[in-house]
């Protein structure tokens, strides 16, 4: 069984993502059918990236954990993202299972964006705030939420407004209006039956909402949520948690090592990186202050570095007899680091060393060779012709090279290696010899299919790999395994040199894998192949709701039939729904057989509102209390139909034009899809054409639209004359 990677795209019920922007709070609802799994919570920004995630296990229950609200987990829980993201309209909340997103939400531009205002009636409120022109009107509300109104009339903890004229309820009545006070505004207007009731919503401070979500299903179920709350503010949610991206100025430099010589003070470190949503980290601020206290002062002296990627300097002219404390910051448009980086320099004696990886040796391919040294700041030069790397009296080399990247070792080769400390000790060398013998391997293989999942397994297919030179075959084939965060999942598998499909079983159910496979021959085994992007392995209850499928439109009305049927058979029941833009979505259709594993439906001669968008179908799998879900995609296939010519006259239009199916029914309609029907025609041999004279050829309608019952569609200009 084929089981793609998932996409992003909006939660489907019961699963959720519920953004509150302004207390930079996430709700994440459903997902039972990962309980115990690891999810990561990502928020995004347009040309800015990841600005906050956090990790947490999913829990039994309607909500599976919650970010920045007591009881759930911090901003950067489990992922070093140490920050609180300040979440703002236009961001995008994304949850993921290992490498897969599974859901994401973007968060809605709609908010309030003044106090309520009640009217000199007393009992007249309203509300007002801000709404993007491209946000669906109809999957929008507005709340006042305060449990004091359920000692009122009102008898619940909220009062609501939703699109629509004022619409009564149990103590009030209330409406939704757009564009009333102004470009993209909303008004919420309440007429309350008591004047408490009123002035207990004029005085809701945070209770005051704005709730807008991207999708509602049929079951009136909204998915992608944002709730934007009038007046809370963000940050860190909980004690403990860490502060949002400006509160303590950009991040720091790490690794600050100051070493004391005579007059002066060398200071390393490596640069900081910048919070992600704040400013660019422009350079760094340094100062040694010293320790004696003259007349209520100390002396300070320091220097300003304007390169980001800067990794040290050195602040001179101190007094050799003086003890100084240094400071680094980092700077931005924002401000500094607070508190700043404090560094104690100290009189170093002691030499570093060097570690070579790896260490030297026999090897058949060529080789990259890591040099790190143990003291932080440290210098590590090299020399490649076996030469010394520093000269006696500890003069560096004029052919000793600074180490900044790995080395390639292509063939036999002598490295001599040696470091420097910030404080001058020279460390002893190091000689790394290799030997390079260039015994041909195999080449990487290649996969030529997508894994496919099995309950308990994945079947893996690859292309035969290159021997790596005449009179070298295939001895065998090593397949390896690996976990959503990178790790080898157990031993490899082996093949014959002539088997190139492997059944990897043994794995565990409803956990993701991704593989590699090597080839050997006799002198070792080659590079690994490309790892396969992340497979589904199937658990003991299996919803599978078949290939997407394209279906031509027809003149008359189509039966589609889905298969489900390799899904869990045994013990199981099963719900197909279609998953819907709404409550109008113009191509819901009606399935026959829902609970059945091949239900089918009748895809509709087409009209307009209709669409030619894929039609998505969930299917539910429930077995011994465990539920499965999986989605399949029927796209529907339109004819083409293009506009010949279209020539109006006084008392007479003509328009002539072609389309791929004979049989096909053509209306023609004055300037768009929802115009005054001007003519309908039938596509004969592969064209159509209508003529309208006298009084039937009204005037010039500028531009016509042309649609086919086999949906395809036209916008053509009219010429005159």
């Amino acid at each position: 069984m084929a089981v793609p990677a998932a996409s992003a795209a909006v939660p489907t019920f019961p699963d959720n993502l519920v953004v509150f922007p302004d207390r930079d709070f996430i709700t994440v609802e459903g997902y039972q059918d990962r309980v115990g799994q690891t999810a990561t919570v990502e928020v995004s920004r347009p040309g800015v990236g990841v600005i906050g995630s956090a990790r947490s296990v999913v829990s039994p229950g309607d909500v599976a954990f919650e970010i920045n609200h007591p009881g759930g987990v911090c901003w950067g829980a489990g992922t070093g993202l140490n920050v609180t993201p300040d979440i703002r309209h236009g961001d995008t909340v994304a949850i993921k299972f290992g490498t897969s997103t599974v859901g994401d939400s973007k968060v809605q531009p709609m908010y309030v964006t003044e106090v309520p205002v009640l009217a000199s009636d007393g009992v007249t409120l309203t509300v007002t705030g801000h709404i993007d022109d491209a946000m669906i009107e109809s999957q929008t509300e507005q709340r006042i939420v305060e449990p004091a109104f359920k000692d009122t009339a009102v008898g619940r903890r909220d009062v609501r407004a939703v699109p629509g004229p004022l619409t009564p309820e149990d103590g009030y009545s209330s409406m939704l209006e757009f564009g009333k006070a102004g470009p993209e505004t909303f008004t919420a207007t309440y007429v309350f039956t008591d004047p408490e009731a009123a002035q207990i919503a004029a005085n809701a401070g945070a209770g005051v909402r704005a709730m807008s979500w991207q999708f509602e299903d049929g079951d009136a179920n909204r998915q992608g949520l944002t709730i934007s709350e009038f007046g809370e503010i963000g940050g860190p949610g909980m004690g403990g948690c860490p502060n949002g991206p400006l509160t303590s100025g950009p991040a720091g430099p790490t690794s600050v090592v100051a070493a004391r010589t005579n007059s002066a003070i060398k200071l390393t470190w490596t640069p900081a990186v910048g919070i992600p949503g704040t400013p660019p980290i422009t350079g760094y601020r340094v100062h040694a202050v010293a320790q004696t206290v003259t007349g209520g002062e100390r002396l300070e002296m320091g220097k300003r570095i304007d390169n980001p990627r800067a990794t040290g300097t050195t602040i001179s002219g101190l007094n050799p007899d003086e003890t100084y404390d240094v400071y680094v910051v980092s700077v931005n448009a924002a401000g500094e680091t607070f508190p700043a980086v404090h560094a104690i320099p100290v009189v170093d004696t002691t030499a570093p060393t060097v570690s070579a990886t790896p260490a030297g040796g026999t090897f058949r391919t060529a080789q990259k060779l890591t040099l790190t040294a143990n003291e932080a700041g440290a210098e590590i030069y090299y020399t490649l012709d076996e030469s010394d790397v520093f000269l006696s009296g500890g003069t560096l080399s004029t052919v000793a090279i600074l180490y900044t990247a790995p080395l390639d070792i292509t063939a036999d080769s002598v490295v001599n290696v040696a470091a420097v400390d910030v404080s001058g000790n020279i460390s002893d060398q190091k000689s790394v010899e290799f030997i390079i013998t260039n015994e041909a391997l195999p080449s990487a293989p290649s996969f030529s299919a997508a894994p496919e999942a099995g309950t308990g397994s994945v079947t893996l297919s690859w292309a035969p790999a290159d021997p790596g030179g005449d009179g070298l075959t295939i001895t065998g084939y090593s397949v390896q395994a690996y976990l959503a965060d990178g790790s080898q999942a157990g031993e490899p598998r082996s093949t014959a040199g002539d088997v190139t499909t492997l059944v990897f079983d043994g794995l565990a159910g409803d956990t993701e894998y991704a593989f590699t496979v090597s080839a050997l021959n006799a002198n070792g085994t080659g590079p690994e192949s490309e790892r396969t992007a992340p497979v589904m392995v199937l658990g003991d209850v299996v919803a599978n709701a078949g290939t997407d499928q394209s279906i031509t439109r027809a003149p008359t009305a189509t039966t589609v039939t889905l298969d489900g049927s390799r899904s869990t058979s045994s013990n199981a029941t099963y719900l197909w729904e279609q998953v819907l833009t709404g409550s109008t979505d113009p191509d819901r259709v009606t399935l026959t057989g829902a609970t059945t594993l091949t239900p089918s439906f009748s895809l509709r001669v087409f009209a307009h509102p209709m669409t030619n968008n894929p039609l998505t179908f969930r299917l539910t799998v429930t077995s011994n209390g465990v539920v499965r879900t999986d989605q399949v995609k029927v796209t529907p296939v339109p004819d083409r139909i293009a506009v010949a010519r279209a020539q109006w006259k006084s008392r007479d239009f003509r328009i002539e034009g072609t389309g791929s199916v004979d049989g096909a029914t053509v209306t023609i309609r004055r300037g768009g899809p929802t115009g005054t029907v001007i003519s309908r025609s039938t596509v004969t041999a592969g064209v159509f054409s209508a003529r309208l004279r006298d009084g039937a050829a009204g005037t010039n309608p500028g531009t016509i639209w042309v649609e086919s019952s086999l949906g395809g569609s036209v916008s053509a200009a009219v010429t005159a004359g």
